[in-house]
């Protein structure tokens, strides 16, 4: 703990007592109400800090961070929380997960993902370069022998991979123009073939 916290905190500690020890000597006649009332505020306080930590988990499980609808030639996509659409395509078989972004051209893979679908990040060839809202990063061109999702089987696909730190995987139009539709509907992004 550094030394600004350390002063804080004992300013608040001694700020607690003297506050704390003000209310024992004016209600010591009723202390039993008080004791009452503090339990009560307590339990309160508990309840409020239980709920606020626990807000995230329930969002998330009330409204699923990524899910995928197939229907016959189509695949409707629900926004999640965070005003994202997410999708899950296996790539070569194994799953990745993607943010759906309609204003990147390109298909994007963080590091660890390209890492997860059988490609060595350390040799790859980082030739290209991409401006990104933290500056210019380096790129490797890959190409992607399978991608699947739900229903829809794709092959040869062009993709790179960011040298950079990334969250998630980037979906730009390099997939979605395989599509014959790209609808967002209220707050479903509608694919169709």
């Amino acid at each position: 703990m550094a030394g600004d916290d350390f002063a804080r905190v004992l300013y608040l500690i001694l700020l607690l007592a003297v506050i704390g020890g003000y209310f024992l000597l004016q209600n010591r006649r009723q202390m039993g109400q008080m004791v009452q009332q503090m339990a009560i505020w307590l339990l309160i306080i508990i309840g409020l800090a239980t709920g606020w930590g626990l807000w995230s988990d329930l969002q998330r499980d009330r409204i699923p961070q990524h899910s995928v609808i197939t229907g016959a030639a189509r695949v409707e996509v629900p926004r999640a929380i965070d005003g994202h659409y997410y999708l899950t395509l296996e790539l070569n078989g194994t799953p990745v997960r993607f943010v759906v972004d309609t204003g990147a051209t390109d298909v994007v893979l963080t590091t660890q993902d390209a890492a997860r679908i059988g490609i060595d990040p350390a040799d790859l060839g980082y030739f290209g370069q991409a401006r990104t809202a933290n500056g210019t990063v380096r790129t490797a061109r890959i190409r992607i022998d399978e991608v699947t999702l739900g229903e829809f089987r794709d092959t040869n696909l062009t993709a790179w991979v960011n040298e950079g730190q990334m969250e998630t995987s980037l979906l730009g139009m390099a997939y979605l123009n395989r599509f014959e539709r790209i609808e967002m509907v209220r707050d479903r992004l509608i694919l169709s073939r």
